[in-house]
């Protein structure tokens, strides 16, 4: 089994393994997580690049928009894979997105604006496989929170498998999978991360806050204490994300 890395190199070398892994198994639609502040989402996307080289020109790489693509292409220099933006609001424009010849898809960064035109562009797609990187689908404010909201969640969010995730949710507290590997819930001791649960799905917040409260009780009880002990206050998620960037930076 996969252990949580020591750098975001080893992040992105266990993503990589975990998507070729995923696709070798028969998955088509695939999310890589890497949820840390200050994230240069570039850096990271040139570093996960080298999984498809054996694809060369058979992959199609996807921006939100046609800035971001442009940038790409200013940027990525030498590169033999096709590089394009989702489009939103182009309707006409889905089917000449996707190409007979084209074997392999990896979006990068695409946001909730986009999850009508990219549940269109990925049934063109059909059952090639697709990779999502740090993909940000489920903002309810901007998706909705109605009928319609939920049934997008049901028929298209639902069919994309989370391959590799990894996220720092408290202060001490991560959250893991790299897959074929279950969900993980680390709590930090004495410096090193340990896990406390094994889940076959993604937790909640409150299944992770039962889980948390649970795992403080029993150190409580093995401690010899009289009453359970309960969950503290939760000190600033985004001071424990920077903690944890930073150590695997290290």
């Amino acid at each position: 089994m996969a252990e949580l890395p020591n750098s975001l190199e080893d992040a992105i070398a266990q993503a990589r393994t975990a998507t070729q892994a995923a696709i070798a198994d028969g998955y088509t639609r695939l999310q890589v997580e890497l949820l840390f502040p200050e994230l240069k989402l570039m850096e990271v996307a040139q570093q996960f690049l080298p999984m498809f080289e054996q694809y060369n020109d058979k992959l199609k790489v996807f921006f939100a928009d046609a800035g971001g693509a442009g940038l790409a292409r200013r940027d990525w220099t030498d590169v033999r894979f096709k590089i394009t933006d989702i489009g939103t609001g182009r309707a006409a424009s889905i089917e000449s997105k996707v190409q007979p010849e084209d074997e392999i898809f990896l979006f990068i960064a695409p946001g909730s604006p986009e999850v009508p035109q990219l549940e269109k562009i990925c049934a063109v797609i059909g059952d090639r496989p697709l990779v999502m990187l740090n993909p940000f689908l489920e903002d309810a404010g901007k998706i909705g929170i109605g009928y319609a909201a939920r049934q997008t969640r049901i028929r298209f969010l639902s069919t994309i498998e989370s391959c590799y995730y990894l996220r720092s949710v408290y202060p001490d507290v991560a959250l893991f999978r790299c897959y074929p590997g279950l969900w993980e819930i680390l709590v930090e001791n004495n410096g090193e991360y340990q896990k406390i649960a094994e889940l076959p799905q993604k937790p909640s917040s409150d299944d992770l806050d039962i889980i948390l409260a649970k795992g403080q009780a029993a150190t409580a009880i093995a401690e010899g204490e009289t009453t359970a002990a309960v969950p503290g206050k939760k000190p600033s998620v985004f001071r424990g994300l920077q903690r944890f960037i930073k150590a695997l930076r290290n």
